[in-house]
């Protein structure tokens, strides 16, 4: 899916994201953390993380002044892309929808690190075989 390449896969001139994180709750450790992933990630990607906006207010809105921020840099020509460590940075699911889609609707690509929530898996999920019995000493 064309919306899943980055710099490795399309040749890009500047490829400047902005990071976004919604922490309401938790200290400056956490929030600190949660910028090192970011950076991280845009190391391993060769993308340059020009900044990071920080939703602080657990009030739900779609317009906070954080999001907005992130919006007009976005439009700016040399901006690539948005990067969030989760979706659920974006807010609770339909607010996070919308966003999401006012991101891809600027012409900047959504960047998400962790793409997928891990979910608990059965045995049978994994692949076991249901016949499988241990050999060998026990």
């Amino acid at each position: 899916m064309d919306d899943d390449l980055i710099t490795e896969r399309r040749p890009v001139a500047f490829p400047q994201v902005f990071g976004y994180l919604r922490h309401v709750t938790g200290g400056l450790p956490r929030h600190a953390a949660l910028v090192d992933c970011l950076t991280e990630y845009c190391d391993r990607h060769e993308l340059a993380l020009w900044g990071v906006f920080t939703e602080r207010d657990s009030t739900v809105i779609n317009r906070s002044p954080a999001f907005v921020g992130l919006l007009d840099l976005l439009e700016l020509p040399d901006a690539y892309g948005a990067v969030v460590p989760a979706l659920s940075h974006l807010g609770p699911k339909d607010l996070g929808t919308e966003r999401k889609r006012q991101i891809t609707a600027s012409g900047a690509r959504l960047l998400v690190v962790r793409p997928l929530t891990p979910t608990t898996r059965s045995p049978s999920s994994l692949g076991a075989s249901h016949s499988f019995r241990p050999q060998g000493d026990a």
